[in-house]
């Protein structure tokens, strides 16, 4: 009796592949569906937040997560100069909310959006799936960009709904 073989493994253009750049890591990635969440941060009695889908689990004892902000990014003073930060989980309803935080120049905090000052003074935001307080522990840099490690000291799991997700350039509901 011989084993199964496994079928023949596309590679797409293997005699030809692409250089590592950043390029090949953008189409790359344009594949990878992730979650959408927006960041929150108040600095000088100023909200500010941005659009991430770079947020991710570190540990569950303690509690970490991690995201990535671009140094050049708006945010980016807000983020760096405070000790806590909103973490927001969006909902399939808030396509308009995660391009509104994604925007350069938006008035991403103007009366269209619903939010009010939580736990530390951090801006948290109205209907979302779920929401954290967190306490950064580290910005770590990483290109041009900082890998933020934070820990999760207050929240609310409890929105409804389906996560909104992002997916070849796109924000998309989740299919069955």
């Amino acid at each position: 009796m011989t084993a199964p073989t496994a079928p023949p493994v596309s590679l797409g253009s293997a005699d030809d592949p692409l250089p590592g750049s950043p390029e090949l890591l953008r189409s790359v990635f344009r594949r990878h569906a992730a979650g959408v969440a927006v960041i929150t941060a108040e600095t000088g009695g100023r909200p500010a937040g941005f659009t991430a889908t770079s947020l991710n689990s570190v540990s569950a004892d303690p509690p970490l997560l991690s995201f990535t902000i671009g140094t050049g990014a708006s945010s980016w003073p807000a983020v760096r100069d405070s000790e806590y930060l909103g973490v927001h989980i969006l909902g399939e309803h808030q396509r308009e909310l995660a391009g509104l935080f994604a925007r350069s120049g938006a008035d991403r905090f103007g009366a269209q959006t619903q939010w009010s000052p939580g736990p530390h003074g951090v801006p948290l935001l109205g209907g979302v799936l779920a929401w954290m307080v967190c306490r950064v522990v580290a910005r770590v840099p990483a290109g041009a960009h900082r890998v933020v490690i934070a820990e999760a000291v207050a929240g609310d799991p409890a929105g409804e709904g389906r996560p909104l997700l992002y997916h070849q350039g796109r924000f998309n509901a989740l299919r069955d």
